[in-house]
């Protein structure tokens, strides 16, 4: 099962893909987390050091193409597969890939051709592979999560955050890109404002799988630099979360 999770930047992304990486972990299965976001938060989310991103890899295949280092007749995809499947990053509880971006101004473009291989080469590897993607809607267009699952959309309930969940949502029809299932989380609720946010829900017309209320612990660990996988089982957006994977495995799993 391929998972992916989408949204505008800062709307709590990486902290839902980080807490879904948590429950999942719990299940017993395989897990490989792909962190895809060029902005890459994932790693210190789950505390998790990486030396190096498959674009630091592509770069240095590209230097060593250019330096000749690498004998003519052998196959680049062979060489780039195995440094890739060098960097992943293993802990007890899952692996880890981080995407990053190419060195300097090189586009970011190749890097995410990349990840529509490596998703078709690992994906047999792993019971579940979640994808924190990169912000916004570039990697609809890109196609990089066109062989997903699940995509779960989070969204604050900012407008500007609402807007680009709707945009996903009809992006994804336009493009003719059929996920099993598509669902919204709303993330940063605050219970006064509740029965007003979840008017706007109602018009997106996206299936709402959960709600994580504001919470002051989060913001405490993003302050002090903490890993939100730390966060206590019993914590509302831990709990949210866990609730959240139960629905998926069931309905999609």
């Amino acid at each position: 099962m391929i998972i992916a999770v989408s949204g505008k930047g800062g709307t709590g992304k990486t902290m839902v893909s980080s807490l879904l990486i948590k429950a999942l972990s719990k299940t017993g299965k395989d897990i490989l987390a792909i962190d895809a976001d060029p902005d890459s938060n994932l790693p210190e989310a789950l505390g998790v050091e990486v030396e190096k991103t498959v674009g630091d890899v592509r770069e240095e295949l590209k230097r060593d193409t250019a330096a000749r280092k690498i004998p003519e007749g052998v196959n680049k995809w062979d060489i780039l597969d195995y440094k890739i499947m060098e960097s992943v990053v293993e802990t007890p509880k899952f692996d880890l890939l981080v995407m990053g971006r190419p060195e300097g101004s090189g586009c970011y473009c190749a890097v995410n051709n990349m990840l529509r291989k490596i998703i078709e080469t690992l994906s047999n590897n792993y019971d579940i592979i979640v994808i924190d993607t990169e912000a916004g809607l570039e990697h609809l267009s890109r196609r990089t999560t066109q062989n997903v699952d699940t995509m779960l959309v989070v969204t604050d309930t900012s407008k500007r955050g609402m807007l680009t969940a709707q945009r996903i949502g009809e992006l994804s029809k336009e493009l003719d890109i059929n996920f099993k299932e598509m669902f919204l989380i709303l993330n940063r609720v605050k219970l006064d404002r509740e029965n007003e946010v979840m008017k706007k829900v109602d018009e997106l017309g996206m299936k709402l799988i959960g709600r994580i209320y504001e919470d002051e612990e989060v913001s405490r660990y993003d302050i002090e630099g903490k890993p939100l996988l730390d966060l206590p089982d019993d914590s509302l957006p831990a709990s949210e979360v866990s609730n959240i994977v139960s629905r998926i495995l069931k309905d999609v799993g």
